[in-house]
């Protein structure tokens, strides 16, 4: 069913501080960061006029970024940053001008929520009196987590939800995206799809929540967008899977137990903030499987961490490289509104090497870290083969006590055995969306990053633009928009043909 909007875009002033929550009295790094999170950011088209310093001509292309950008509806605010509806926002690049578009994701649930006026779907983190689950089982997907170009097509993903398809150029929502009818709505499907861009396919998974019978689902597409399979997978608890990893013959999971309470969720209104359990006694390993036919091969113990995000995978010399960002407890329970991060985990950047033929633990090293840091990124180039650098937003207040929130830009080589070049913030404003790598067409090797800017106090933002490789010498671009939007997730870069 398409729940397509017009393709007229005016351009909308955010909300006022007012519409905003108030911070919690206390230790404050993050000061004005609650601006940062209003009842809904407004949609918009237009060229960005406002640039300090020089984009590069030969630049071409759209950086698309997805995140949560509605927090209230009809006097319901959400608690959880998780909880906002989605909104994809389109950088466009060319001939060193810019043009910025953003729009809402009209899912089914937001849809359901206008019509309504009023909020009717529990949500990650805020339930309320009356709430409603889809189809009496599971959470409605705000779409608000991750976005991605897929043949011809734009796809915006949510967790446990089928991505929307939006037009590439004007974002408008065209149609939940069900593969050829493969999927259905109810279809577990995860946020994080991994893609081999060197033989068109793409990957997903979906944990199926069940106190009976978990499981956990991998799903392969063929370039021509086939599903070549669906592959069931029984889990020893129904857990919180966020992330997974690629590499030529491997899929590989970091399955950690963050275990959902299914009988609290189902009974008594309860919200999966609420029925998360970290189980650090049940133990955390890699599921190693084989990327033809989806078979589980191995199931490597590895301790009790958890992992939100990986950084990469690759083969080398018959071994199974795993590369993680990995804590000592999961970080959901970090995102409450507004006053996030208020005892941030602690990240080490480690690397598991595995030997496939037999699932051994063969080696674990980890490169200095001594940070909260999140939303890796790697050149594209790379593929699914070996690198050096990867880039990371990070919390420079991140050992101490109190709301904060990401304020630095890092590069971390290997080669170096850690952080290698950072930007800081300038105090007050804070950092968003994945910071994606943008190969320079003219340097092989080299590239740029970017990421959001907001200055919170003064209600200003801008996208930053940086050589890759120089993040202390500053951004080499400021593109400064006309009012702010939503701090971003997850993001990437598509180069113009």
């Amino acid at each position: 069913m398409s729940t397509a909007t017009s393709s007229t875009v005016s351009t909308t002033q955010s909300p006022t501080p007012s519409q905003a929550p108030t911070a919690a009295p206390g230790r404050d790094h993050a000061p004005a960061l609650e601006r940062a999170f209003p009842d809904a950011f407004g949609e918009a088209s237009y060229p960005l006029t406002e640039v300090t310093g020089t984009l590069p001509p030969a630049l071409r292309g759209t950086y698309y970024v997805n995140g949560p950008a509605r927090f209230a509806r009809g006097g319901q605010r959400y608690g959880h940053w998780l909880d906002g509806d989605g909104m994809v926002a389109a950088l466009a690049l060319a001939g060193g001008r810019a043009r910025l578009t953003h729009r809402y994701v009209r899912s089914h649930k937001l849809a359901a929520e206008e019509g309504a006026g009023r909020a009717l779907f529990r949500a990650f983190g805020t339930g309320f009196e009356g709430d409603r689950l889809l189809h009496g089982l599971a959470l409605a997907s705000p779409v608000n987590v991750s976005v991605h170009p897929y043949r011809g097509k734009l796809l915006a993903f949510g967790e446990q939800g089928l991505p929307w398809e939006l037009d590439p150029e004007t974002l408008e929502t065209r149609r939940e995206h069900t593969f050829d009818g493969r999927l259905k709505a109810v279809t577990p499907f995860a946020a994080h799809p991994n893609f081999d861009a060197a033989r068109g396919e793409m990957f997903n998974f979906g944990v199926s929540f069940s106190a009976a019978s978990p499981s956990l689902n991998l799903y392969r597409f063929a370039a021509g967008g086939a599903l070549v399979y669906r592959a069931r997978h029984r889990l020893p608890w129904p857990c919180s899977i966020h992330d997974f990893g690629l590499s030529e013959r491997f899929a590989v999971f970091h399955v950690s137990p963050y275990v959902m309470d299914m009988a609290a969720f189902r009974a008594g209104g309860a919200t999966p903030m609420d029925c998360l359990r970290w189980r650090p006694e049940l133990g955390t390993a890699l599921w190693v499987f084989a990327r033809e036919d989806g078979r589980l091969l191995h199931r490597t113990p590895i301790g009790e961490g958890y992992c939100l995000h990986m950084v990469h995978c690759h083969e080398a010399a018959d071994l199974l490289h795993v590369d993680v960002l990995e804590m000592e407890e999961p970080v959901y329970d970090q995102y409450a509104l507004p006053d996030l991060f208020p005892d941030a985990r602690l990240a080490a950047i480690r690397r598991y090497t595995v030997d496939p033929r037999h699932g051994d633990l063969v080696a674990r090293t980890e490169l200095e870290c001594r940070q909260m840091i999140d939303f890796p990124a790697l050149d594209p180039r790379s593929g699914l083969g070996p690198y050096d650098s990867f880039w990371v937003l990070g919390i420079g207040a991140a050992a101490s006590p109190g709301r904060k929130f990401f304020d630095r830009l890092l590069r971390y080589d290997r080669r170096q055995g850690g952080a290698a070049d950072r930007y800081q913030a300038p105090p007050g404003c804070y950092l968003g969306g994945e910071p994606v790598f943008l190969p320079d067409p003219g340097r092989p090797g080299r590239g740029y990053t970017l990421c959001q800017e907001l200055d919170a106090r003064r209600g200003i933002m801008r996208f930053l633009l940086f050589d890759a490789f120089e993040l202390a010498a500053g951004p080499l671009a400021r593109l400064e928009l006309r009012a702010p939007i939503h701090l971003g997730f997850h993001a990437c870069w598509h180069p113009a043909a």
